[in-house]
């Protein structure tokens, strides 16, 4: 019997996550000697001190996350009392629990906002529900900790949607005039 896949299933899960592990996934020399023209020597001694020198980490799959059924990206800002040390250590290590918050940091801006938050979640209202589940409704005093919030809910059309290493790339070469 033929077994059915989905991108989704457990099996390919499992794969992708250890994708993601270090070692995985190496690069193809020769499909880089294609690309570049360069020697596989050259090839191999430059991967390997890029890896030195912590450029390269390893390299995984990308995904687009609406293929899995979450269409909703959430970039939050929000305002902190970060007189309240004790509360923002207790949010930040319920976040780092939190699969659905992939992303937070400070930031600093003409604006009051101190922290930018990135979620992933099916739709608006799964999203409310769970920031109130694992934050408001649960950690006591995070209304004294939130002073304020900006909710963005990131939609298609994208304009542009580039990788933010392609672009860090292309602007060295155009600063060292590589063109």
């Amino acid at each position: 019997m033929a077994v059915v896949m989905k991108v989704d299933d457990e099996v390919r899960l499992n794969i992708l996550a250890a994708l993601l592990r270090k070692g995985s996934v190496i690069p193809n020399i020769r499909q880089l000697q294609k690309y570049t023209g360069y020697h596989k020597a050259t090839i191999k001694s430059s991967l390997d001190f890029l890896y030195r020198e912590g450029l390269l980490g390893g390299f995984g799959p990308k995904f687009d996350f609406r293929q899995f059924g979450y269409k909703l990206e959430v970039m939050t800002l929000l305002q902190a009392d970060l007189t309240k040390r004790p509360l923002l250590e207790k949010f930040i290590e319920e976040a780092k629990k939190d699969p659905n918050l992939y992303f937070i940091s400070g930031i600093v801006g003409s604006g009051s906002w101190n922290l930018l938050c990135r979620h992933i979640y099916n739709d608006i209202e799964s999203y409310h529900k769970g920031v109130n589940d694992k934050y408001f409704g649960k950690l006591k005093g995070i209304h004294d900790l939130m002073r304020s919030q900006e909710i963005f809910y990131v939609t298609e059309p994208f304009y542009k949607l580039d990788s933010r290493t392609g672009a860090l790339i292309e602007i060295i070469r155009k600063a060292k005039g590589y063109s």
